[in-house]
């Protein structure tokens, strides 16, 4: 089960981001979190920037509308997702799993 959870104006995904992948793409579940393998290497935050363009391009929101609030980091992060509601984020991701 996807962890998701709902805020007032937001969602908070877990992912579990796999840098240094050769394409970006949703790699499957890992427990409660989104496997993203991620086409950018795990240094200056480029890893990062690849995952929020990703996540930006498949939701269809900002990227500004999306910030790492946890594991920065780390490969377990924690996604706020603005601008989008729990019933889309579970579409979309499940055209992917």
């Amino acid at each position: 089960m996807i962890s998701i959870q709902q805020e007032q104006d937001a969602c908070l995904l877990t992912v579990k981001a796999v840098p240094g992948s050769s394409r970006t793409q949703i790699g499957g579940l890992l427990g409660d979190a989104v496997k993203i393998n991620v086409a950018a290497a795990p240094e200056k935050g480029k890893a990062n920037k690849e995952l929020v363009k990703y996540l930006a391009k498949i939701l269809d929101i900002s990227k500004s509308s999306i910030t790492i609030v946890a594991g920065e980091k780390d490969h377990r992060k924690v996604v706020r997702l603005a601008n989008i509601t729990r019933e889309k984020l579970e579409s979309v991701l499940a055209e992917f799993l």
